[in-house]
């Protein structure tokens, strides 16, 4: 079972409750808050999960995520997008742009958690 997360997200305080969610089970987390250079960050760090943030300064977490699944290495990274609208035509846009799954900010710790070991378990 994978057990490092790259977290991409510019707010500091979901960041940290993500962070201290996933580190209490076990996971390593690394974070990163800008989408410019975001795909750079996958590459060095080379996370078994990606929790990826819509609204990103630099790029949007669909950019980013449409470069990664354009590119042989990270084309079946797993994918965890958040976003703060729970708009339906954001769901979709993740969805093309190849997320595994969407959730909406605020969410709970359960969700998180369950989301992310849904990502690494065959």
């Amino acid at each position: 079972m994978g057990r490092h997360v790259l977290l991409i997200e510019d707010e500091p305080h979901i960041a940290e409750a993500i962070r201290f969610i996933l580190n209490r089970d076990g996971w390593q987390v690394s974070t990163h808050a800008n989408g410019q250079d975001a795909v750079a960050r996958v590459h060095a760090t080379r996370p078994d999960v990606l929790i990826l943030d819509v609204m990103l300064p630099g790029a949007s977490g669909f950019e980013v995520l449409s470069q990664l699944r354009a590119q042989p290495e990270t084309a079946n990274l797993p994918v965890l997008m958040l976003t703060a609208k729970g708009q339906g035509r954001d769901r979709e846009a993740a969805e093309r742009a190849g997320a595994d799954l969407f959730i909406t900010k605020p969410f709970s710790n359960a969700e998180i958690l369950a989301s992310v070991r849904s990502l690494v378990t065959p």
